[in-house]
């Protein structure tokens, strides 16, 4: 199997199911797509179906949609625990990452997910405070019922669809309970997230659009090295 990927830097929806198969041990190849620079998006709608990455390649099956990538895996590779074993857990955990995949705007349009980056008080707090609340009620409960450190006591797949928000209240310094405080070191601690952070920080590539300098007016594009 291959995994299309977007910018690591920058790729939240890439992020998500590179975790799930870094995590839980499934032979996979990697390859990054450029989300910026001279002929991009043509690259991208000759490889993805939709012109948008994450893609899944299986010999010649080609899955798009990160819930859908995190789906197909989960039945090829049954024996892992991707999902939670009990039923009810498991449909919260799908419930979790549903909302995930549809919610939450806020945050993605003004805090941006950049993993070398530190931009604490760059994102004005009320933009986004009605998506920080939503995640402590969330997190907090899911987290009271599991006993932590993840949302289902081990990593799942529902903490691979949240660790983008964790980045990103990292990067920006977001306002967070401790609870929540705790579970971005607990996203953060992950071997897995490690070995894509550190290739993150390693990248040479600039996109524009997810920079909250050049977003919020403060930087020209293109100026950013």
């Amino acid at each position: 199997m291959k995994l299309l990927i977007g910018n690591r830097n920058y790729s939240s929806w890439s992020l998500r199911p590179w975790l799930v198969l870094k995590h839980f041990d499934i032979p996979f190849e990697d390859e990054v797509l450029q989300l910026q620079g001279e002929g991009f998006r043509d690259v991208l709608a000759q490889r993805s179906p939709t012109g948008k990455v994450p893609v899944l390649e299986d010999g010649e099956l080609k899955v798009v949609e990160t819930i859908a990538i995190i789906e197909y895996v989960a039945d090829r590779f049954p024996d892992r625990a991707i999902w939670p074993d009990d039923i009810g857990e498991r449909a919260l955990a799908r419930a979790a990452a549903a909302e995930m995949h549809s919610a939450f705007q806020a945050l993605r349009s003004h805090a941006p997910m950049n993993l070398r980056a530190s931009h604490p008080g760059k994102v004005n707090v009320d933009t986004v405070v009605k998506d920080l609340h939503r995640l402590e009620t969330l997190w907090g409960e899911l987290l009271t019922r599991s006993g932590g450190p993840f949302l289902f006591g081990a990593f799942t797949a529902a903490d691979a669809m949240f660790a983008p928000v964790a980045t990103r209240i990292r990067t920006y310094a977001l306002p967070v309970s401790d609870v929540a405080t705790g579970y971005v070191d607990a996203i953060y601690a992950l071997p897995a997230f490690q070995e894509w952070l550190a290739m993150a920080r390693h990248e040479p590539w600039i996109v524009d659009d997810d920079e909250i300098d050049v977003i919020q007016g403060r930087v020209k594009p293109g100026t950013l090295v």
